[in-house]
């Protein structure tokens, strides 16, 4: 299949796939005579997986690293054990991060009913005061 195929099929852009080959991601493609990139079935899950990683947030390092094991399962799975602990922990940050997003929506819209017009603004002027988003702000620092 040529790469529109392709980027149809998986549901990312022609652009993307180039990126990932140009990143070693995806094995460079055969050329058609016409010097057309022709992928297979193989090109197409190794694909998807990039997106199915992509979607939960793993850096392009990491998924580079998951294909090398992924392609040599008898390597020893220490990294990917790794790598899964310091996922959960970024997951772990950002629902965190998340609720209190989510409380602080709700007390604007708390400041809205008390002063409206103005409760929203003054809100969110005081933000940087806000113990909780420092907090966060460090944590993500350390990230």
């Amino acid at each position: 299949m040529k790469i529109g195929e392709l980027a149809k099929l998986s549901g990312i852009q022609t652009v993307t796939i180039r990126f990932y080959e140009k990143e070693g991601l995806l094995d460079a493609p055969v050329r058609s005579d016409s010097n057309y990139r022709i992928y297979g079935n193989d090109d197409f899950e190794r694909l998807r997986f990039i997106k199915h990683c992509r979607q939960h947030g793993i850096g392009l390092s990491d998924i580079r690293q998951l294909l090398a094991y992924k392609n040599n399962p008898q390597a020893r799975c220490e990294f990917a054990n790794a790598l899964v602990k310091k996922h959960i922990v970024n997951v772990r940050m950002q629902i965190e991060s998340l609720v209190h997003l989510e409380w602080q929506l709700e007390q604007l819209l708390e400041c809205a009913r008390k002063k409206p017009g103005r409760g929203i603004i003054d809100s969110l002027n005081k933000g940087d005061s806000c113990p909780d988003c420092a907090r966060h702000r460090q944590q993500k620092a350390r990230g």
